[in-house]
């Protein structure tokens, strides 16, 4: 089997990104077919040959969600019939991520549906980042690589802002906001968050000390903005003299941009895993991409080095 010729797919969801990871990787994006059937189904037609190569789709898996994981499921079947040595899904953003546990009678754990969904599509390995929930890790009986943007959002902050803090905007996030201060090597602080229900929270305080210090919220998936503003205000309040975010994937879903627009936060700093449409764009809101850390990922992969040293102080 002939794996010395790397691949490179992408689905329509993030052709951009596919297009600058091609770029790093000094190679061209191969050509598929998609588009759809007039009652909508989704066809697929791989035009280059894939026999025996080393495969990799990009697709993330925001909105339309449902679409593009369809689209992603049937790109690889469609591969997996066109004999591909190894098949590998880049997927920057991971749909259902939050649908991680039963946390009320009578739902569903979709997380580990899509999981079940990828394995049955026959791909061989899986590439996601900064998952909502570690344990998703686990749904996957096949190799999962998850990696981070902490390295990519600490080279842009170490030479911009001066005594920092970092601040995880509830208790569950205190593992990332960690590696962000042990890269930074600052201090941290956490804002004591109370869910109302599932659509509203309340900041009560900050635990950590914030006073004439630039603090800088971490989190994974920023949706309607509700809990980030409440935080930048609870963090304000302690006295902090800038509030910044580095937030990885950049929903902004629902009235998300008015709320930024008028929050305490002085930027707001999402990666290009979600793609922005103009009508999503604002001056506060600053886009970093994660091109080079996916195309040395998927280097890697195809080269059999580790992918896990890219992030060895990442705890």
């Amino acid at each position: 089997m002939d794996r010395q010729k790397l691949m490179l797919f992408a689905g329509s969801s993030n052709p951009e990104l596919a297009k600058n990871i091609a770029k790093f990787l000094k190679t061209e994006l191969s050509s598929a077919d998609i588009t759809e059937f007039s009652d909508g189904e989704t066809r697929v037609k791989i035009n280059d040959d894939v026999r025996g190569k080393d495969v990799f789709i990009l697709q993330s898996t925001c909105a339309p969600t449902n679409n593009n994981y369809m689209e992603l499921f049937i790109t690889i079947d469609a591969l997996k019939r066109a004999s591909a040595g190894r098949i590998t899904a880049v997927i920057p953003y991971f749909g259902y991520a939050r649908q991680d546990r039963k946390d009320q009678p009578r739902v569903p754990i979709s997380a580990k549906l899509i999981a079940n969904l990828l394995t049955a599509s026959g791909v061989d390995r899986v590439v996601t980042l900064d998952l909502h929930a570690h344990q998703i890790q686990g749904f996957f009986d096949l190799p999962l690589d998850h990696i981070y943007a902490v390295n990519v959002f600490i080279d842009y902050f170490k030479d911009k802002i001066k005594n920092p803090v970092i601040v995880s905007p509830d208790a569950g996030g205190a593992k990332m906001a960690s590696g962000y201060a042990k890269r930074l090597n600052c201090d941290m602080a956490i804002v004591d968050k109370r869910r109302i229900d599932d659509r509203n929270t309340e900041a009560l305080h900050v635990l950590g000390d914030v006073e004439d210090k630039d603090a800088i919220i971490v989190d994974d998936i920023i949706a309607t903005g509700g809990s980030l503003v409440k935080a930048a205000e609870a963090i304000k309040k302690q006295g902090a003299k800038r509030v910044f975010a580095a937030i990885t994937h950049g929903v902004l879903s629902g009235p998300a941009l008015e709320r930024i627009a008028d929050s305490q936060l002085e930027e707001l700093y999402i990666t290009d895993s979600i793609p922005q449409p103009n009508d999503k764009q604002h001056s506060k809101i600053k886009v970093i991409s994660v091109d080079q850390l996916l195309g040395e990922t998927i280097r890697r992969i195809h080269n059999a080095e580790s992918v896990s040293s890219l992030f060895r102080d990442n705890n």
